[in-house]
C-alpha cells in the first residue's frame, strides 16, 4: 500500500484525491490497486508564467502493486476498516463537485434512483465516472462490476463444507434449510448433511432437526473443535455439509469463529455471509469489520419483502467485494429462495420485484 501511494504521489502529486482502493489477484499474486483524482481547480503553475497542462479530473491512477505485503499477505483488518472510513469523509468532500449534467438524461435518471435507493457516495462515485467517459453507456454493466452475482447452485461453489455466518436474527437457519433443500431437489440421490454449530439457539437447533428428518437430511452437531473433527473424519459419506454458525458475541470475529471449530484451514470449505436489507449503514460497517477473512465468499441477502430499499446490497458488494450468491424472501420454504443473478438482482433493486414477481406485481 505504501509503494502504491506513493507512485500516485509521484505522478498525480500532492493534490491527489484516493477515490478507491481494492485487492487483486494477479499472476504474481496479490497486489494493492489504488483509484486517484485531481480536481482542476487545485492545480497551479509551477513557476510564475509557467505554462501548464490542463488537468483532467477522475483521472484513473489505477496501480497495481504485487507483494505489497510480506508473504503474500493482507493487510490487516483493522487498518482496511480505518481506511474505508477516510474513504467515506473524501467522498462526502467530493460528491458535491459531481456534475451530473456531463451524463446523459437517462444515466442521471439512473444515478438520481440509486441516491434514493441509499446508495453510498463511492458506489455513486464509481458509477459517475464510468458513465461520464461513455455518454451511452447503460449503466446495468458499470453497476454489474459493483456487484457481480454468482448463484448458489453454480459451479463456484464445488466446497463439500457450506457455511452459513451472520448476525443473530437474519435468517442463517432458514436460509441453510432452504439451500439444502434445493439441492435435495435438484439431485435427489445427494447425500446432504446439516450440522447445528449453534449450540446457544435451543429453537434453531430443533428447526433444524426437524426439517433434516423430515427432508432424509442427515443432521449433526458441532460446537467444538473436537466434534468438528468427527465430522471431518465421516465426510467422505457425504456430497455436501451444510453448517450453521452461531452470531458471533463479543468482539469475536468470523476468523476466530471457524479457527475455534477447526475449520480454517479447510481447504474444502466456503462461508457466506447472510444478511438482511435494512441495517444502519454503521451497522454494515461494524459486520463487514468482523466477518471478513479469507474464507468469505459470498453474500446471502434474506428478509427482502421486509425492506422498502435495495442499497445496502451495492453498499456491502462493494464494502466487502464479495459476489451475491443467494436472495431470500417470504416465511415459507418453498419457493422462498432464488440462486443470485444479474438480471434478479437489477429487477429487484430498480423494480423492487422478488424473483419470481412479475413487474406488474412489484408496482401492486
Amino acid at each position: 500500500m505504501q509503494a502504491a501511494l506513493a507512485k500516485v504521489k509521484a505522478e498525480l502529486g500532492d493534490e491527489a484525491i484516493i477515490l478507491g482502493t481494492k485487492t487483486v489477484r494477479t499472476s504474481a499474486g496479490k497486489g494493492c490497486e489504488i483509484t486517484a483524482a485531481v480536481d482542476p481547480r487545485s492545480a497551479a503553475p509551477a513557476t510564475p508564467g509557467a505554462a501548464t497542462t490542463p488537468i483532467m479530473p477522475a483521472r484513473d491512477a489505477s496501480l497495481i502493486m504485487p507483494g505489497i505485503v510480506p508473504g503474500g499477505e493482507a493487510a490487516p483488518t483493522d487498518w482496511a476498516y480505518e481506511w474505508r472510513q477516510i474513504k467515506d469523509q473524501i467522498m462526502a468532500l467530493v460528491k458535491p463537485q459531481l456534475n451530473m449534467e456531463e451524463l446523459a438524461p437517462r444515466q442521471r435518471v439512473a444515478i438520481r434512483y440509486l441516491e434514493r435507493e441509499e446508495v453510498d457516495t463511492q458506489v455513486l462515485l464509481n458509477v459517475y465516472l464510468a458513465l461520464k467517459a461513455d455518454p451511452d453507456r447503460p449503466i446495468l454493466p458499470v453497476l454489474e462490476s459493483v456487484a457481480p452475482c454468482y448463484g448458489f447452485e453454480s459451479k463456484k461453489w464445488h466446497q463439500k463444507f457450506q457455511v452459513f455466518a451472520g448476525p443473530h436474527g437474519v435468517g442463517k437457519t432458514l436460509s441453510l434449510i432452504r439451500l439444502a433443500l434445493r439441492e435435495k431437489q435438484a439431485k435427489t440421490r445427494a447425500r446432504i448433511c446439516v450440522v447445528a454449530a449453534d449450540q446457544g439457539q435451543g429453537k434453531g437447533r430443533l428447526v433444524l432437526r426437524h426439517y433434516a428428518d423430515l427432508s432424509a437430511l442427515a443432521y449433526r452437531e458441532a460446537g467444538n473443535t473436537e466434534e468438528m473433527e468427527a465430522i471431518f473424519k465421516e465426510a467422505a459419506k457425504f456430497d455436501m455439509i451444510f453448517v450453521d454458525l452461531p452470531g458471533l458475541t463479543g468482539s469475536t470475529t468470523l476468523a476466530e469463529q471457524l479457527a475455534g471449530l477447526g475449520l480454517a484451514d479447510s481447504d474444502d470449505m466456503a462461508a457466506h455471509l447472510v444478511l438482511a436489507p435494512y441495517y444502519a449503514a454503521s451497522q454494515y460497517a461494524q459486520i463487514a469489520k468482523r466477518y471478513l477473512c479469507p474464507q468469505l465468499q459470498s453474500l446471502i441477502w434474506t428478509k427482502l419483502d421486509e425492506a422498502c430499499s435495495f442499497g445496502a446490497l451495492l453498499n456491502m458488494a462493494r464494502m466487502t467485494e464479495l459476489p451475491v450468491s443467494a436472495l431470500s424472501f417470504g416465511p415459507g420454504l418453498k419457493n422462498s429462495i432464488a440462486p443470485a443473478s444479474s438480471d434478479l438482482l437489477w429487477r429487484l433493486i430498480f423494480k423492487h420485484a422478488l424473483p419470481g414477481q412479475t413487474t406488474g406485481q412489484a408496482a401492486a
